[in-house]
């Protein structure tokens, strides 16, 4: 039976997957809420601020087994001169037909909105999750980094993609790491403070404009709207534990951040994701038995670079891991051209985890 392809379907967005890969692989969805919540475009700043976007799923026999998403990110496009559309949640089984014909919507919609690029994976922005996994695909992911099966590199790749941008995801033994000195903070000018739910927006918002400032010069990066934020910070308020993620004051100015959270990806998978019966048992089960950390992204204003900000703050981080009994720390990616963040990492003795790359393929 041959391929159907259908636009808009979101159950089959979410199920595409499931039904994709084998369990073995360690694919962990988000929740089906925020999946949703991703594609509707009432919600999402993304396509509330005009950018165009559609996505599609690969039926065979009736069933999903292929996913993707296409998207023009206008302010990425402006910032940098591109002329790109954005392919995401590229998921798909190791079926040739499916992958040609979702990857070969995307490039339609790329050619229809003018474009001479098509790049991926972004799920959704640079900020959020990217790239596709061409290495480690035997370890265990942590929450917020992508994970697919090794044939989705040969598909692309089949496609007429070919991969750019290599990026490492790392991990870190707790027990095992060299944290560097704490003393670049030690001085009366410089306190933490805490990201808990009474304070939750306002650190929040400290966070995104630390963010904003320290990855100007990054490449692909735009600013984050206050909305967009928001947006993709989500139910964080929720599973946060206080005593991972923190604002560095200095005088009173935030100057530092590190956004660190507990590891949702053992509750995902006991809930596939969902919302049911069981789900607060599996959560408070999740909350009492937590034992891996991930840092979702930290950053460090420019004006205050070269100071040894950035060590002293994740040495801190990693001292309030080991009091909280944390095992394992997860590390989402670094590009392998950020050599400053990579040295980071060989000095805490971090491993790294998976190989990640964009695609990208220009239309004719």
């Amino acid at each position: 039976m041959t391929i159907e392809l259908r636009s808009g379907d979101a159950q089959a967005f979410f199920d595409a997957p499931f039904n994709a890969y084998d369990d073995a692989l360690g694919y962990v969805s988000p929740m089906k809420g925020d999946i949703f919540r991703m594609l509707e475009t009432a919600k999402n700043p993304l396509w509330t601020a005009g950018n165009p976007f559609a996505f599609w799923t690969a039926h065979r026999d009736g069933r999903p087994i292929g996913r993707i998403v296409a998207h023009v990110h206008g302010q990425s496009n402006a910032a940098h001169g591109w002329k790109r559309a954005q392919f995401g949640f590229f998921d798909c089984a190791d079926d040739a037909e499916a992958a040609a014909a979702l990857l070969g919507a995307a490039q339609d919609f790329a050619r229809r909105h003018g474009l001479s690029e098509l790049v991926g994976n972004f799920n959704l922005t640079a900020m959020q999750q990217c790239g596709v996994m061409t290495g480690g695909f035997s370890r265990r992911g942590y929450t917020d980094m992508v994970v697919g099966p090794s044939h989705l590199p040969r598909l692309l790749i089949a496609n007429g993609f070919e991969p750019f941008f290599p990026m490492t995801t790392f991990e870190l033994d707790l027990e095992r790491a060299a944290p560097p000195s704490e003393e670049p903070v030690a001085s009366g000018a410089y306190s933490f403070a805490p990201i808990e739910r009474r304070s939750f927006p306002e650190r929040m918002e400290d966070a995104r404009a630390v963010l904003n400032d320290g990855f100007a010069q990054n490449p692909m990066f735009v600013p984050l709207t206050e909305e967009e934020f928001a947006f993709q910070a989500g139910e964080m308020s929720a599973i946060l534990d206080p005593r991972l993620s923190s604002v560095l004051m200095e005088d009173g100015r935030p100057v530092g951040t590190i956004i660190c959270i507990p590891d949702l990806n053992g509750f995902l998978r006991a809930t596939r994701s969902r919302i049911g019966p069981l789900t607060l048992w599996h959560f408070l089960r999740f909350r009492f038995r937590r034992r891996r950390a991930v840092i979702i992204f930290y950053s460090i204003v420019r004006d205050r670079h070269g100071r040894g900000l950035m060590g002293a703050m994740l040495a801190r981080t990693i001292r309030q891991l080991r009091a909280a009994r944390y095992r394992q720390l997860g590390i989402t990616w670094i590009a392998d051209e950020n050599a400053a963040s990579l040295r980071q990492m060989e000095k805490l003795g971090a491993e790294p985890l998976h190989q990640l790359h964009l695609f990208r393929k220009t239309l004719g």
